[in-house]
Order: C-alpha cells, then sequence, then structure tokens
C-alpha cells in the first residue's frame, strides 16, 4: 500500500496550526492542488488563512471541506510523545491534528491527484473549501468564504466534509445532519440583603428554582426519523459574592439547547420566555445561536460514499446525525446534498490524539472512489 497519504498527514502535523493560525498547512496543499491544475483563491479574514480551490468549470461538482487548526495541546508533559512531532506506535500516528483533522485533509489531496492522473479528463468540478478557524470562534473562516461564494451565485451540488465521524471502525458512520445549538445568559433579579433577615431581600435563586425545575422538564419535542429529541441543559449557574450571610442580588444561568428539525430557534425561544414569565421573574436573557439543524436525505451522495467506504472497509454504513456542530451547517446553505466522513473519533481533542495508520491511505481510498462515482 502507498504511504503517500501518511507521509503528508506527518507533514501537516508537524505544523503547530493551533486555532486560529494555519502555520503553513494550507501552502502545503494549495502547492500540490496547483500543480493539478487547481484554480485557488486565497481569503484571509481577519486572522484567519481561508482558501477555495477548483478544477473544472462545468457541474457537478463535488467539494471537499474541512479545517487546518488544531484545537490547544492541553499539558505538553502529559503527551507521551511531543504533539507536534508525528510518531508512529503500535500501528497508530500520534500528534495533535492526527484524526480532527489532519488525516481527512491529506486523504482529500491524495485522493484527487490519485484520481486525476486517472481521469485527467473528468466531468464536473472538484473544489476544496479550507480554513483555519473551525476550532475556534468560527467568526472569519468558512461562515465567511460561504458569504463570498454566495455573493457571486456559486453552489455545490456534493460537499464532504472531513470530520472525524467513525465511531469504533473506520466506514462505521457517516454523518448526514447535525443538530442546532442555542445557548442563552439568563439573569433573574432579585434583592441582595443580610441572610439573617430574608423579609427585607429576594433571593433570585429561590425566586428562580421553579421555572428552572420546569424548563429541565419539558419536553421540547420527540425528535424524528433522522434527529433524536430536542435537549435543554445546564451549562453554568452563579449567584453569590462568596459570603455566606449573604442573599445574593442576582443569579446567573448559562443554558443549551441541542435541537431537531422539529423546532426552531424562534420556537425555542418563545417556549423559554413562557415559562420564564408564567413565574413572573425580573430577568434578562441574551441568545447566541451557532448553527441551525440541518439534514442531507439520503440520495446520490450518501449512497456513492456508502458504496465507497464497503468497497474499501467491506462495512455498510449508518447515517447518524449524533454529536456536535461542524462547518456542515455554514456550508449546506449553498450545498445541495452534504455529508461529513472521515478516522475514527475516539481521540479527538484529547491527550495523545492519533489514528490507526492502515486508516489513512484507506480514507484516501475512499474519497478517490467516491470522486470515480460522481464524476468518473
Amino acid at each position: 500500500m502507498s504511504r503517500s497519504t501518511l507521509a503528508l498527514t506527518e507533514a501537516l502535523i508537524r505544523r503547530d496550526s493551533i486555532t486560529p493560525h494555519d502555520a503553513g498547512c494550507q501552502l502545503l496543499m494549495i502547492e500540490r492542488l496547483e500543480a493539478l491544475g487547481f484554480q485557488v483563491e486565497q481569503l484571509r479574514f481577519g486572522e484567519v488563512d481561508n482558501f477555495w480551490a477548483r478544477r473544472g468549470n462545468g457541474g457537478p461538482v463535488l467539494c471537499f471541506a474541512g479545517h487546518t487548526d488544531v484545537v490547544p495541546t492541553g499539558p505538553m508533559e502529559k503527551w507521551h510523545t511531543p504533539p507536534f512531532e508525528p510518531t508512529i506506535r503500535d500501528g497508530y500516528l500520534y500528534g495533535r491534528g492526527a484524526a480532527d483533522m489532519k488525516a481527512s485533509l491529506a486523504a482529500f489531496i491524495t485522493a484527487i491527484e490519485d484520481f486525476v492522473q486517472r481521469h485527467p479528463d473528468h466531468s464536473g468540478s472538484i473544489a476544496l473549501l479550507i480554513t483555519s478557524d473551525e476550532e475556534g470562534v468560527a467568526h472569519d473562516g468558512t461562515v465567511r468564504v460561504v458569504d463570498w461564494l454566495e455573493a457571486r451565485g456559486e453552489t455545490i451540488d456534493y460537499c464532504i466534509v472531513g470530520e472525524p465521524t467513525s465511531t469504533s471502525t473506520l466506514g462505521d458512520t457517516i454523518k448526514n445532519g447535525r443538530r442546532g445549538s442555542l445557548s442563552g445568559t439568563l439573569t433573574v433579579k432579585g434583592q441582595q440583603g443580610h441572610i439573617a433577615y430574608p423579609h427585607l431581600a429576594r433571593n433570585p435563586v429561590h425566586l428562580l428554582a421553579p421555572a428552572l425545575a420546569e424548563l429541565a422538564d419539558t419536553v421540547w419535542d420527540r425528535g424524528n426519523a433522522h434527529f433524536p429529541p430536542t435537549s435543554w441543559q445546564v451549562s453554568n449557574l452563579h449567584a453569590g459574592t462568596g459570603a455566606t450571610n449573604v442573599i445574593p442580588g442576582t443569579c446567573e444561568v448559562k443554558f443549551n439547547f441541542r435541537f431537531s428539525t422539529e423546532n426552531t430557534a424562534d420556537t425555542l425561544k418563545q417556549g423559554v420566555h413562557a415559562i420564564l414569565d408564567r413565574y413572573g421573574l425580573e430577568y434578562d436573557l441574551e441568545w447566541a445561536l451557532s448553527g441551525n439543524p440541518f439534514l442531507t436525505e439520503p440520495g446520490t451522495l450518501t449512497a456513492a460514499l456508502g458504496e465507497a467506504i464497503s468497497e474499501v472497509t467491506g462495512l455498510s454504513p449508518a447515517l447518524s446525525t449524533s454529536g456536535g456542530t461542524s462547518d456542515g451547517r455554514f456550508i449546506k446553505r449553498i450545498a445541495r446534498e452534504l455529508v461529513e466522513f472521515g478516522p475514527v473519533n475516539a481521540t479527538i481533542h484529547k491527550l495523545n490524539e492519533c489514528v490507526a495508520v492502515e486508516d489513512i491511505e484507506r480514507l484516501s481510498a475512499v474519497y478517490r472512489r467516491t470522486l470515480e462515482k460522481l464524476l468518473a
């Protein structure tokens, strides 16, 4: 088996591209794409490097999307080997970004190189949308590139995001959608006072408690064939001055919805306000929507990718919408069909992140066979 994808993965890991910095990863990819005849447009927004590359002028357009940035390493001394020195041990390649998602980026490139060598006059177009702002605030990355593409009327027929979607074995899971994410910061107002004189104060924690219990018990929806029920969870709760003899004047609660297509951000906001108002609370509530839910129904792209996975791995992948958000939430605006597929996600964002060496070249083979099914 060729080890070209492994070599490129190692080269990418050596670049310490902690979000939002790219550290030269994109230039490494661009050099190889330009050698294949891709037209590459580098797009820098704020401190974030992005690029859009395309080979071909017609449709359908098959786009590979991903990010070169990685999360911080955590305590360096707790890594078995330095996180930006790729190391192979017991059949695994270790390094920050190995699974999320430098193996996928390398596999994009080598799959395309192999495909173009076999099919130099392929139909349609191959594209790549790459950012260095996925693991951070995600303000100047994919969302800005999508705005730019949308402004000039470009659309994507098929998009594969290289997120690590496999659960236990390469090929066991394709993500064909993601839940939405809606966060709130709620401040309930009371009246501060001495704890020995409660009649002279109003404790906002006590005022909030019944409403908080109802919010936790509410069935927001029951999900559907593609999504689990919407979940509401408290992530932080804070009140008080730190003293044990002071009734607090305010109570702050941070919470998050992970929601299905059975709800919208507006319906969830209305539901929360209705509960809070029913208890007569005096409050402020700030909302932050990081992404709406999206879904790609089983169709041409899921079939082509599923067949490619089966041919390479022998598995029949399951379709899933579980997990957190991804940049797919931005790209779906201009993509007719979008899925996510990549390596096993067991070690992502952890110390000693790794990917199975044998999976790296197999991932490239899956991407190349998908190209053949859709563009050959």
